[in-house]
């Protein structure tokens, strides 16, 4: 199975694939009224909630993350755990900024 797989550059993928589908999942579940060009344009107009989004979609990050050090997939979850930290910065920089 593709998740089985320990590989630094497959956790690199993962890190940056998860955030995107937790960040239409949530968009789906708490805004599905608007169109994913409305939910930018509800984000540019309201800055302080794009910090909301990239936590929750770091939330996908997490339990990757998770799943990977306790299935002893150290390698996939070093490359998870780097693209958290600079989705995190990237984060601090809108939040801060």
């Amino acid at each position: 199975m593709i998740f089985k797989k320990d590989d630094f550059i497959f956790g690199i993928a993962l890190g940056l694939i998860a955030p995107l589908i937790g960040f239409l999942l949530y968009k789906f579940v708490k805004f599905k009224e608007f169109s994913l060009a409305d939910m930018f344009q509800f984000l540019k107009s309201n800055p302080n909630l794009i910090s909301v989004f990239i936590s929750v979609s770091l939330l996908a990050n997490a339990i990757l993350f998770t799943i990977y050090i306790n299935g002893h997939r150290d390698k996939t979850a070093k490359g998870i755990f780097i693209i958290t930290i600079i989705y995190a910065i990237i984060a601090m920089i809108f939040k801060y900024w």
